[in-house]
């Protein structure tokens, strides 16, 4: 396995011009970018993962696709490559829209959200990563979060399931 380096940014998200290894130590102050993808078919249901059970953390897990923005990628190309990776689907880059950014501890997180039609059928499990996926409705995810360690919830996912049908509903534009 090849080293992963990630561009490290400043608490104003402007590039610093360095990078960090993955696994290393994060400095305090310094950020790095990921990014959370959520697929919506048009029926209103979510496409999710569930995490490989070598999975250091949430083994077993399911979840909306993420990780980390490689050194040179902007959010939408490490969206797209991390979905592609991790599930062999291809998004369609005209079917995104950045949700929500979020300041974390270490990092910025770009939600996104893509509209687009997926079959689980096309699903191809990244080994290491995610062993299977499958289609969920807004009502089924919170019945997973709620459940405990069944589903990897976030405290925006109310706000992007709304955010979600205001768009489908043409509230937002």
């Amino acid at each position: 396995m090849t080293d992963e380096y990630w561009d490290i940014y400043g608490a104003d998200r402007q590039p610093t011009g360095r990078t960090h290894r993955r696994g290393d130590p994060l400095p305090p102050g310094d950020y790095h970018l990921v990014v959370h993808v959520w697929i919506r078919t048009p029926e209103g249901k979510y496409f999710i993962t569930r995490r490989a059970p070598e999975k250091e953390i949430a083994p077993l897990v399911w979840e909306a696709t993420g990780g980390s923005a490689l050194a040179g990628e902007d959010s939408l190309a490490a969206a797209l490559r991390e979905v592609r990776e991790e599930t062999g689907l291809a998004l369609r880059l005209e079917n995104g829209v950045v949700f929500e950014s979020i300041r974390r501890e270490d990092s910025f997180a770009d939600v996104w959200l893509f509209r687009q039609e997926v079959s689980l059928a096309d699903f191809v499990p990244q080994p290491g990563e995610t062993i299977d996926a499958r289609l969920a409705s807004p009502e089924e995810l919170r019945g997973m979060a709620r459940a405990g360690e069944t589903f990897f919830s976030f405290a925006y996912m109310e706000r992007l399931f709304c955010f979600a049908e205001g768009l489908e509903q043409g509230r937002i534009v």
